[in-house]
C-alpha cells in the first residue's frame, strides 16, 4: 500500500472518521433532539462507538493510539456538551484540535522537522535519515503546507456549523472531511514528486552521502 494511503487507514480509518459525528447527531435527532435525556444518550452511543474502535484495534494487535485518542476526544466533547446543553457544542473540541494541528504543522516546518517527513519516514523505512537530505527536507516542507490548509478549513467550517447550530452539516462533516483529507494527500504527494529531481532515489532512498559531501565542500 502506498505510504500516503496508509494515513487514511483503509476501511477502518473511513469508519473512524465518518461514524462518530454521524452517530452522535443521528442518535440525538432520532430521539427527538431535547437537550437533556437525548443528549445523554447521544453521548453514550458516541463513547460506545469509540470504545468499539479501540477494542477492534487491540484485537488485531494494531497500535491503539488513534482509537484511544478518539475516546479522549469524545469524553472532552461530552463534557463540553453536557455543560452547555447544546449538541452542537459537542464539536468545539474538534475545532481546537484542528487549529492545534495546523499550528503544529507550521511550527514543525519552521523548526526543520516537517511533520509529513516525521510521519512518512518510519512508514517507508528511512526513519529520520531524510533530514540529512536537502532534497527530501525541501519536499517534505512543501508537502506539509496542504495539511495546514486542511486543518484550517476544517476548523473554520466547524465554527460556522456550530455557530449556526447546523446539526445536519455537523453529522456529515466526518465524511466531507475524509474526502478533503484524500484531496490533501494527493496534493502532498504531487508536491513531493515535483520537488524530487530525476536521478534522486526518492523518499525511500535519502541521499545522505550527497548531503555530507555538500557540507564537507
Amino acid at each position: 500500500m502506498h505510504p500516503f494511503l496508509r494515513l487514511l487507514g483503509g476501511v477502518r480509518g473511513a469508519l473512524e472518521s465518518v461514524l462518530p459525528p454521524l452517530v452522535f447527531v443521528g442518535v440525538y435527532l432520532g430521539l427527538g433532539g431535547t437537550p437533556e435525556e437525548d443528549l445523554t444518550w447521544a453521548i453514550i452511543f458516541s463513547l460506545a462507538l469509540a470504545l468499539i474502535f479501540t477494542v477492534w484495534r487491540l484485537v488485531e494487535r494494531k497500535h491503539p493510539a488513534r482509537a484511544l485518542g478518539s475516546v479522549l476526544l469524545v469524553l472532552v466533547s461530552a463534557y463540553v456538551a453536557s455543560r452547555t446543553g447544546s449538541a452542537a457544542d459537542f464539536f468545539w473540541p474538534r475545532v481546537l484540535l484542528n487549529a492545534a494541528s495546523a499550528l503544529a504543522f507550521v511550527v514543525a516546518n519552521l523548526a526543520g522537522w516537517p511533520l509529513i517527513g516525521v510521519i512518512l519516514g518510519p512508514l517507508v523505512g528511512t526513519r529520520m535519515r531524510w533530514r540529512a537530505d536537502p532534497v527530501l527536507m525541501r519536499a517534505y516542507r512543501r508537502a506539509s503546507w496542504p495539511w495546514v490548509l486542511l486543518n484550517l478549513i476544517r476548523a473554520a467550517l466547524l465554527v460556522v456549523f456550530i455557530d449556526g447550530n447546523n446539526l445536519l452539516a455537523l453529522a456529515a462533516s466526518g465524511a466531507f472531511f475524509y474526502g478533503l483529507t484524500f484531496v490533501t494527500i494527493v496534493a502532498s504527494w504531487w508536491l513531493i514528486k515535483r520537488s524530487i529531481p530525476k536521478g534522486h532515489g526518492g523518499i525511500r532512498h535519502p541521499d545522505v552521502q550527497a548531503a555530507a559531501g555538500d557540507q564537507s565542500g
